[in-house]
């Protein structure tokens, strides 16, 4: 059965992508309101799809704050970086600079409002994030980022990047830290499995700490449901 509902998923969510992404060309020209309209219709519908073709549902323990924040998430699967969008108030999400290559889905990345990131660009990359943060701050967008770096399978703890320190003093911001286990049921295959991907909002950690505490704290809140 969960073969079936993976295929089916797959059925469903990329031809509505298609249609979300056209959308978003369509009403472009409007505006930013339509075009983040549009875009978190898109992840409604992912949202749809996940809950009632994969059967899995989402228990959530806390809420992110609205504001300017670094909201880091822990990174095990793709499904968590279109949630991330229902977790925020139009966050600016930090990701990696392929997807923003992508005939027109990248296009409609950009004109969200995400940042995209090469990651072997050192500090080239740090000064990219830091620019295009800088301006969602001013927008009154918080900024979501991976700092893990890349996808981990659920049960590793791996060391944040470099660029998620740097990025956090330059922008002076407190960090809220979101775990979550989407890797028990969303490998890198295939096959979905149903069930609930617990998610857990951390208390926030507040800004000017030095790099290895907000390291250590990150890292520890962002692994709490990770055993």
């Amino acid at each position: 059965m969960a073969v079936l509902r993976s295929i089916l998923f797959i059925l469903f969510f990329y031809p509505g992508t298609l249609v979300y992404v056209l959308g978003v060309i369509f009403v472009s020209p409007f505006g930013d309101g339509p075009v983040q309209a549009t875009v978190h219709g898109w992840s409604n519908f992912h949202h749809w799809l996940v809950r009632h073709v994969l059967g899995i549902s989402f228990a959530i323990e806390g809420r992110v704050p609205e504001g300017a924040y670094l909201i880091a998430f822990k990174h095990e699967a793709m499904v968590e970086t279109i949630e991330a969008l229902r977790f925020a108030r139009k966050p600016v999400v930090v990701m990696k600079r392929e997807l923003t290559t992508i005939p027109l889905f990248g296009w409609v990345t950009l004109r969200y409002g995400v940042i995209g990131v090469d990651r072997e660009a050192g500090a080239k990359a740090l000064r990219t994030m830091l620019a295009e943060a800088k301006k969602a701050i001013a927008g009154g967008r918080p900024v979501a980022i991976f700092p893990e770096g890349t996808r981990v399978p659920h049960g590793q703890r791996p060391e944040l990047r470099a660029g998620f320190a740097g990025l956090y003093r330059a922008l002076g911001l407190p960090v809220v830290p979101v775990a979550h286990d989407s890797g028990r049921l969303w490998g890198r295959g295939l096959v979905k499995q149903p069930g609930v991907i617990h998610v857990r909002v951390g208390e926030v950690i507040p800004a000017g700490l030095k790099r290895d505490e907000i390291e250590a704290r990150v890292h520890a809140a962002i692994n709490v449901l990770n055993s």
